[in-house]
């Protein structure tokens, strides 16, 4: 009975060898495949293996290729479901996450390197870094981020408390302790921070909250709102559009720049920007963005080759920010 039993798993044990312990520069010979099966109670042929080699490239995809012939003939896992190339970009992913914790990404990670060879991951061991990077200290995230795609399948509202980090390291939560209650919509990674867009209950308009700073949420059984407003949202152009996800008003901003900062804006706002020639060194760009404190920082880092002209409100809203910044400095 158990000998008919590891029979059947013939197959599964096969492709999992082949996966673990073959790769382009990693080959094994038809004798040490069935060694390797008898060392898990599994006898095995030639001929039946040849046939689960025709199985695992038909049935699940994974390519097994052959080299030399007589007895120097070896095998070896060819085309994966992940290359070495994409596993290192999603562990690059992963390590440049701050929203998960380094204990999630060591975790992560190492789930990860199951797709390759041993020897692979052995080379993408040594490119792992994650200690000391900045990373959330929130580690119910991925809670948080089940229940609210259970609240979005269900068509149903959720509720959460909301904190921010006080100089001492504490939570300071929000709105005097009490409940937000959001019609959430959709999920977004920005800036490193992964976020909800929601509609808000009491606001009545779509906002944002960084997940690693929502406690408790939890879905109530009040059917969403928003829809229409939601609607009208492009997430990748929102995404373009919004500094830091803190929210403000939208508006449509005219940038004079220098030549040599186009690179700057086609980065953050993609290539369908279209620049007007001032002169033969400048230009002007007219975007759509959420007007907020992160937006202003991230003109004024651009230093004195770029400057916001109008809409004028805009450009005078810019101005008392920088002079309530500098009055601040000369008192302390």
């Amino acid at each position: 009975m158990a000998k008919n039993k590891n029979q059947k798993l013939r197959l599964t044990y096969v492709s999992k060898i082949m996966q673990e312990q073959t790769d382009d520069d990693h080959a094994l010979t038809m004798p040490e495949i069935i060694d390797e099966l008898d060392k898990i109670g599994i006898p095995a042929e030639r001929k039946s293996i040849y046939e689960d080699f025709h199985d695992i490239t038909e049935r699940f995809g994974i390519e097994i290729v052959k080299n030399g012939s007589g007895k120097n003939t070896n095998y070896h896992v060819g085309a994966r479901y992940f290359e070495l190339a994409e596993v290192k970009l999603l562990i690059d992913a992963i390590q440049c996450a701050k929203f998960i914790t380094e204990r999630k990404s060591r975790e992560l990670i190492k789930k990860i390197k199951g797709f390759v060879s041993e020897y692979q991951a052995k080379q993408l061991q040594r490119q792992v870094y994650v200690y000391g990077r900045i990373k959330t200290m929130n580690e119910s995230i991925y809670y948080s981020i089940d229940e609210i795609y259970y609240a979005i399948e269900h068509n149903k509202k959720i509720k959460f408390k909301y904190f921010s980090w006080q100089p001492d390291k504490s939570q300071y939560i929000l709105n005097k302790g009490n409940w937000f209650t959001v019609s959430p919509w959709a999920l977004n990674w920005c800036d490193e921070y992964y976020y909800l867009v929601a509609f808000d209950d009491y606001n009545r308009i779509i906002k944002h909250y960084r997940i690693d700073k929502m406690i408790k949420p939890q879905v109530i059984e009040e059917k969403r709102e928003g829809a229409e407003a939601f609607k009208s949202i492009n997430m990748a152009d929102y995404s373009k559009a919004t500094f830091g996800m803190f929210g403000g008003e939208k508006k449509r901003v005219k940038i004079h720049l220098h030549n040599r900062m186009a690179g700057v804006f086609i980065d953050r706002f993609g290539k369908d920007i279209s620049f007007r020639k001032i002169d033969e060194k400048h230009s002007e760009l007219n975007v759509e963005v959420f007007i907020s404190p992160s937006f202003y920082g991230w003109i004024f880092g651009l230093g004195e080759d770029v400057r916001i002209v109008g809409p004028e409100e805009v450009v005078e809203d810019m101005e008392e920010r920088l002079k309530a910044m500098l009055n601040a400095m000369k008192k302390q």
